[in-house]
């Protein structure tokens, strides 16, 4: 699914942009840090906060991530997840890529199951 220039982009610190679908089907856009793992995008933050309740109604997201000339772009089902293992998962693998996150007591996790990528032509397999 991904050349080996797509997965070193994603082990590099790049933040990206979660799209979901809001009220009255207007798109709802806000940057994230995010990771991929075995065909899976993650995103963690605050339970409650409106990413998290629009990917719960509508089920389906995009994270898009770009860097001057290079991008990519994941596509697919969602969903949110606030279970002790899952989240504590999704924040080893984000700290591991960005920084430890605070603690959040609230914390939850978008887990989106990629059905589509786009990106530049070296991320293309």
């Amino acid at each position: 699914m991904l050349t080996d220039a797509a997965r070193e982009f994603l082990s590099e610190y790049h933040l990206a942009t979660l799209s979901t679908l809001g009220r009255g089907g207007r798109i709802h856009a806000v940057p994230v840090g995010f990771t991929f793992e075995d065909g899976i995008v993650r995103v963690i933050g605050s339970g409650g906060s409106q990413k998290f309740v629009n990917a719960q109604r509508h089920g389906r997201a995009t994270v898009c991530s770009v860097d001057r000339g290079r991008w990519i772009s994941f596509e697919g089902p969602v969903v949110v997840k606030d279970d002790p293992d899952a989240v504590a998962h999704a924040v080893a693998l984000y700290a591991a890529r960005y920084r430890q996150p605070r603690v959040n007591p609230k914390r939850v996790v978008l887990e989106l199951t990629v059905e589509k990528v786009l990106g530049s032509a070296p991320f293309r397999a």
